[in-house]
């Protein structure tokens, strides 16, 4: 028996307003919803990682989460239509690392709490 862990299944995101924050990870960022459990708590798909969106709830701070990095395949593309769908343009899309058989790119936008959100891009060379 293998007693490691394996893959991240699910990440919680502390928000004010589950509602508000759905519709944003949902129409802006266009992740898939997936179900909602009561008024607190709504889970949306980020490939094959959960996203759970949760008040507080005796734990965690809106916009004190750690940072969400999802792959995008075209950065410029979809950092300027997250924008223009609603987020804040924190970072515009700027090379970070040059790897010996890629680039790696990585812009930054904020949701409705403030919650720091990366954008990525792993560029083939």
């Amino acid at each position: 028996m293998n007693a490691a862990v394996s893959e991240i299944g699910q990440i919680a995101l502390t928000v004010r307003d589950v509602a508000q924050a759905t519709r944003f990870y949902r129409d802006v960022l266009g992740l898939p919803f997936l179900f909602e459990a009561g008024p607190q708590l709504a889970f949306l798909a980020a490939g094959s990682v959960r996203l759970m969106l949760t008040t507080p709830q005796g734990h965690g701070e809106p916009g004190h989460n750690s940072i969400l990095y999802f792959k995008v395949a075209d950065l410029p593309a979809v950092h300027a239509a997250v924008v223009a769908r609603g987020a804040r343009s924190e970072r515009e899309p700027q090379l970070t690392a040059r790897m010996p058989d890629h680039e790696l790119w990585i812009s930054f936008v904020r949701d409705p709490d403030d919650n720091l959100i990366g954008l990525m891009s792993e560029v083939r060379r």
